[in-house]
């Protein structure tokens, strides 16, 4: 195929992208495909490339431009044409002739054309480019977890480290939003610190966060005000640790409002400052729960249930659980004691954790024994059965060492009820 062939069909293939070159399809004349092509060429090589930006044809003129030997023979036709040039072709200065038919400037075309970068976001490309482009996805501007944010952030990677479940955090209102507000080094660091000086070792340090991830956010100062405040009043430094570790909202609560809880249950109760103390430190979420449930137990201990002060501040200072018991729990373990099985309210006294039992175990085992005839509840008489052994022990022991019967027997007449 000669050059004039091969101009031929390269014309072809620009002219379908490229309007002002349509004609060169119907050209069959080499004297006015000399001219043309001329034209065409001498346009400045960026308005081309703009033109065909994005299409084959672009890639096709650029790689064919590339070539030493199709530049040779753009030098063979401006020489071959210049003497039968039109008027309209004297336009052309001669220093954009020059600038084509230069060897140097080819090079220096040929190098620049190699470093070419693309000249918009826009551009096209083919799939192959486009799976080798790494990126990495975006930071969402807002999410209901905050697993999206964890390859982003510092501080939530070294809090998982530190065994903070974030899946629980996020559950929190507003502790996901806190958390990303955060600087480690500046903010947390500082109050990992402080809890370990309070007593919390570094395994407590992740599931204490889970739990209050607000005192992160916290200042340090008011912190430390609210430990010497427990300090001052005489609660030890391994009661403070027991109360924190065990109520970890505790350190959230300003003095005054500590001060407060402390002096209603010294007060409602009765008790003197060492057992109020001895009631916190075994029971912290009592200072940081509800109050109104715990008014209202009381009342029903003494109003509903009948029981002396006395006997409340007993109950109470026995098992701190039974101040903040379901109220229907409550009522209906009284209720089957002292009615059905005539429990006095004495007794109860002595054995306050039988609020805290399951009422359908005691149902099955004051069942099994009025069933065997040993339902005998009275210390004075022989053959007696505390509340203690009716309710705590297991099943095994409490058939053979209280019922005298088989377990296989207890389990058979449980299916007759």
């Amino acid at each position: 195929m000669n050059i004039f062939s091969k101009m031929a069909l390269l014309m072809r293939h620009i002219s379908r992208c490229c309007p002002l070159l349509k004609l060169c399809s119907t050209v069959n004349n080499t004297e006015q495909l000399r001219k043309i092509s001329i034209n065409v060429w001498m346009l400045s090589l960026e308005q081309l490339q703009f033109r065909l930006l994005g299409s084959y044809v672009h890639q096709t003129v650029l790689n064919n431009t590339r070539n030493f030997y199709f530049y040779k023979h753009i030098q063979f036709f401006s020489s071959s044409t210049e003497q039968n040039q039109s008027p309209e072709d004297d336009s052309l200065s001669l220093a954009d002739k020059t600038e084509i038919t230069s060897s140097s400037d080819t090079k220096e075309l040929d190098e620049s054309l190699e470093d070419v970068s693309p000249s918009s976001a826009l551009e096209v490309i083919s799939e192959d480019e486009a799976l080798q482009i790494l990126a990495k996805p975006p930071l969402p501007f807002e999410s209901f977890t905050l697993q999206d944010y964890v390859d982003h952030s510092e501080t939530l990677q070294k809090l998982v480290l530190l065994g903070v479940d974030l899946s629980k955090v996020e559950t929190r209102s507003n502790a996901g939003q806190l958390l990303l507000q955060l600087d480690f080094e500046k903010d947390i660091r500082k109050i990992l610190l402080f809890l370990k000086d309070v007593g919390l070792d570094d395994k407590q340090l992740g599931p204490f966060l889970t739990k209050n991830p607000y005192i992160l956010g916290e200042d340090l100062e008011n912190l430390e005000t609210r430990i010497a405040y427990l300090i001052s009043k005489k609660f030890s430094k391994e009661a403070i640790t027991k109360m924190v570790s065990g109520a970890p909202y505790l350190l959230l609560f300003s003095v005054e409002r500590l001060d407060n809880r402390l002096g209603f249950f010294q007060k409602e109760l009765g008790l003197n400052p060492q057992k109020t103390r001895d009631l916190m430190t075994r029971l912290p979420r009592l200072l940081t729960g509800t109050l109104e449930g715990i008014k209202e137990n009381l009342k029903v201990y003494e109003i509903e249930l009948g029981f002396s002060q006395n006997e409340i501040r007993h109950i109470v200072h026995r098992i701190p659980k039974n101040l903040s018991i379901n109220k229907r729990k409550l009522t209906q373990i009284f209720d089957y004691l002292h009615n059905v099985m005539g429990i006095p309210h004495q007794l109860m006294v002595h054995f306050p954790q039988v609020f805290n039992s399951k009422l359908l175990r005691i149902k099955e085992r004051h069942m099994f024994l009025k069933f065997l005839g040993r339902a005998q509840y009275d210390p004075e008489k022989p053959n007696y059965i505390s509340l203690e052994k009716l309710v705590s022990l297991p099943n095994e022991v409490f058939c053979t060492e209280v019922a005298k019967a088989k377990v296989k027997d207890f389990q058979t007449f449980l299916k007759t009820m």
